[in-house]
């Protein structure tokens, strides 16, 4: 259940209410124990005062929530729900809402959703409660002892923003010094960072004023809980003055109750955001303090114990010049770190709080107002709040013990970073990095439990920055689709010794004899990185002899799968940071199995959380619509099958062709990109079609599904990918002279039982699209309409047939005049649940 789940069900079991739930649910297991779940709709509807329903009931009910089941509930009743496409008819909530035929509702609101019913946040604050989950951007820029201009700081701040358009929003705002230390600057604008920038470089300020340290944040929002406006925007400041000024990413559960209390304590509000709540809070417990002194750390440590949710915060105040103080828990955020000079150290120390403090402090479940609990401040005699038990500051001095000139930039993303340096180092949940006079430090909020590593490494990022510039090409994505040669040689590079047929994966070495003796091999992901592992599930059968599962890691958390020690689970992901996946990872982590992380990030939560893991090494991503990292996800499986294989002789012959077709694989993708401008040619018909049947069998049924995906994502056609094999069990009545066929027709073992299919569709007047090999001369290319690609060893050939469906949904994105790099409604990393 999501936050306003929980909060909804804590108060009402709190008043003696009835708490129902129609499905268990994963992520709630306290309040699971108090609470009662109905596999009967019309018992739960008409006997509960707390009504929770999460799925659709099954696939072929629209809406689960609609007029006549709001009518059967009780009128004190009130509705919490965390996923509101397929589940609720928002029009008939909003008529029962205000008929009073319900008490009220709380949603949970995310950003791939579709946009909330107007009549919903007409009535938000009074019977509806919508709680966001963004997806934002952050950017901040901090300089010590360099001399930087009000143009310079602005077109750092506009440039990081634009490095990270691709994530999706509709509003940009930034901070930057004024003309005096306690007058800052704030320019926010609704639309794209360039009208952000235009008004900003021509607002009637001294572009040339310069500043030997200055701090400086920036963000973009993606509206989900208050509509798009400059208000709404980022940054939110905590009163007219702009004493503490914040940027956030997630969201803040409990911001609410927050509201309540410190509106009951005088403070005013301007937004419809959770953000701002933070803001506020920070000056109610600043003003608290009476005029004693307290670090912005401490005061910014006693807000985030307030707070719950998961968010990542970069804050600013007119009270601590030239000092930022960044916290995680939850949404990923980096730190990169510029000098002139070599640093004397290439690691910070992280600083613990004292137990007795720390559990003080976080103790949970304090009435709002209690000394200790809610809108509690440290004591003013330790306002340093709590002996820190490890303290060892890093001043990044150069290595003759001299001070220099040094700048600090925090993203949420490293595509902002990488044109400033690729010296990064990444916060852990519930670090608090403060940085001031060129000093950082790491706090912690909770004592050391010896779960949590006692540095924070400065690593080095491997991408470049032309890898992130679109170059030549118009869109992201075509540019990808473009750079599939090399990326593919990137996953293969210094692992793949196609001399000896051999195939080393470092990550995977000292555990290889684990994975081996496995009792089974569960692959977890969601989209894109699914569709790689189903593409790969055959192969790792074949040459393992292992049982394998694949799962998509939303219904593997929902079902509460059994998990045991000797399984071994691999969770594939192109961020590192996708939420249900890192969930998932987690659950399996608590219960003794080994974690295999498959990532293209170096560095994301995976990454560091997994036991052990391949880096798939395919360079940035930009275009939310995925390309080369699908191919390099599948590679990366599939050298690891070779590599767990590589002790069966039976299987030598076998490995050995592999390795011959990786090595064709480069050139063999090169040869189909010539052919672009045939598919191109194809889009405009394509383009028209409402919806589009993609079929397949064996190790094509993965490239099915994975071209429908890229089609709906960018096209907005209903694309459906269908197993070959399931034609006439259903399916086969969708044929007919009008409907789109694409037919992945390789040759294979299973080349004939792929030839009746194309008969079967024929027959009915179908005129499919078919993928063939070059070499296949039994279809007449005058008869039928035939895409040709090269032929490899038949675990490969789903890499050469991706490619021209991955030029044909672009090109049909592009015939439809849609967004290609940020399609509606999507983000890049799906980083909540």
């Amino acid at each position: 259940m999501g936050g306003i789940g929980r909060a909804f069900a804590k108060r009402a079991r709190a008043l003696g209410m009835s708490v129902v739930y129609h499905n268990r649910n994963r992520l709630s297991p306290s309040l699971e124990d108090g609470a009662t779940y109905l596999s009967s709709l019309d018992e739960l509807l008409s006997t509960a005062d707390v009504v929770s329903l999460n799925l659709p009931l099954n696939a072929h009910t629209k809406h689960t929530m609609s007029a006549p089941q709001f009518k059967r509930m009780k009128d004190s009743a009130v509705l919490i729900n965390t996923a509101r496409g397929g589940v609720v008819d928002e029009a008939a909530l909003v008529e029962a809402l205000e008929r009073g035929e319900i008490a009220g509702c709380g949603l949970d609101v995310y950003e791939d959703e579709p946009k909330i019913h107007e009549g919903l946040l007409r009535l938000e604050g009074t019977k509806a409660f919508l709680l966001p989950h963004v997806g934002c951007g952050i950017f901040a820029y901090a300089s010590f002892l360099c001399e930087r201009d009000r143009r310079f700081v602005l077109e750092t701040l506009v440039n990081g923003l634009q490095r990270m358009e691709y994530r999706g929003y509709d509003s940009a705002g930034l901070e930057i010094e004024g003309d005096n230390p306690d007058e800052p600057l704030i320019f926010k604008e609704v639309g794209k960072v360039r009208m952000l920038k235009e008004k900003a470089m021509s607002a009637d300020i001294d572009m040339d004023k310069s500043y030997v340290s200055q701090t400086s944040i920036a963000h973009t929002r993606w509206a989900t809980h208050g509509v798009p406006s400059v208000t709404n925007c980022h940054p939110h400041k905590s009163d007219p003055r702009k004493e503490f000024t914040v940027v956030h990413n997630g969201i803040i559960t409990n911001y609410k109750e927050l509201r309540l209390v410190l509106e009951k304590r005088g403070y005013k509000f301007e937004t419809d955001t959770d953000t701002e709540v933070a803001a506020v809070l920070t000056k109610y417990l600043y003003d608290s303090q009476k005029g004693k002194q307290i670090s912005f750390t401490a005061l910014i440590k006693s807000v985030i114990m307030e707070l719950e949710g998961a968010f990542a915060f970069v804050f600013k105040s007119i009270h601590y010049p030239d000092e930022i103080v960044v916290a995680r828990r939850g949404s990923p955020v980096l730190i990169g770190v510029k000098t002139e000079k070599k640093l004397k150290v290439d690691f910070v120390d992280v600083e613990f709080a004292g137990a007795a403090d720390a559990d003080k402090a976080l103790e949970e479940g304090a009435a709002p107002g209690a000394a200790n609990g809610l809108l509690g401040v440290p004591s003013a005699a330790n306002p340093h709040g709590g002996k820190l038990v490890r303290s060892q500051s890093r001043a990044f001095l150069s290595e003759d013990g001299m001070p220099q000139p040094i700048e600090f930039f925090i993203a949420s993303d490293a595509s902002a970073i990488v044109e400033h340096t690729k010296r990064v180092l990444y916060l852990e949940d519930d670090d608090i990095a403060h940085i001031a006079e060129g000093e950082f430090h790491i706090h912690r909020l909770r004592k050391n439990d010896g779960t949590v590593s006692t540095i924070r490494a400065i690593e080095t990022l491997e991408i470049e920055l032309a890898a992130i510039m679109k170059g030549s090409f118009d869109h992201f994505m075509q540019k990808e689709i473009y750079e599939q040669p090399e990326s593919v040689v990137n996953t293969m590079r210094g692992r793949v010794n196609f001399d000896t047929h051999t195939i080393t994966l470092g990550g995977l070495q000292a555990y290889l004899h684990v994975i081996r003796r496995c009792r089974r091999l569960i692959f977890v992901a969601c989209g894109t990185s699914y569709h790689s592992c189903l593409a790969t599930r055959s192969i790792f059968e074949e040459l393992t002899e292992i049982p394998v599962s694949v799962e998509l890691a939303s219904d593997f958390l929902d079902r509460k799968t059994p998990i045991f020690r000797d399984d071994v689970c691999v969770y594939v992901s192109q961020s590192g940071e996708t939420a249900d996946t890192i969930l998932a990872m987690r659950y399996c982590l608590e219960r003794g199995a080994l974690c295999v992380g498959v990532v293209n990030v170096v560095g994301s939560t995976i990454s560091r959380e997994s036991h052990c893991g391949i880096h798939v090494n395919a360079g940035p991503e930009i275009g939310v619509a995925s390309t080369k990292a699908y191919t390099s996800q599948y590679i990366a499986l599939l050298m690891m099958a070779i590599q767990l294989a590589e002790d069966r002789t039976s299987m030598t012959a076998r490995r050995n062709a592999i390795i011959d077709g990786l090595h064709e694989l480069p050139g063999q993708i090169r040869a189909i990109l010539q052919h672009d401008s045939e598919f191109q040619s194809l889009a405009p018909m394509l383009a028209k079609q409402t919806s589009l049947l993609i079929m397949g069998r064996g190790y094509q049924y993965a490239t099915c599904l994975e071209a429908a995906l890229k089609i709906k994502e960018l096209c907005y056609v209903a694309a459906e990918g269908l197993l070959a094999g399931e034609l006439k069990h259903g399916p086969l009545a969708l044929i007919d002279e009008q409907m789109p066929v694409i037919l992945v027709m390789t040759q294979d073992s299973i080349y004939p039982k792929v030839r009746s299919a194309l008969e079967q569709v024929i027959a009915r007047g179908g005129k499919p699209l078919i993928i063939a090999n070059d070499t296949d001369r039994s279809l007449d290319d005058n008869k039928h309409g035939v895409i040709r690609v090269p032929q490899t060893v038949d675990c490969l050939q789903g890499i050469l047939n991706i490619i021209p469906l991955q030029l044909l949904s672009y090109h049909m994105a592009v015939a439809k005049d849609c967004n290609v790099d940020m399609p509606r409604n999507l983000a890049k990393s799906v980083t909540v649940e």
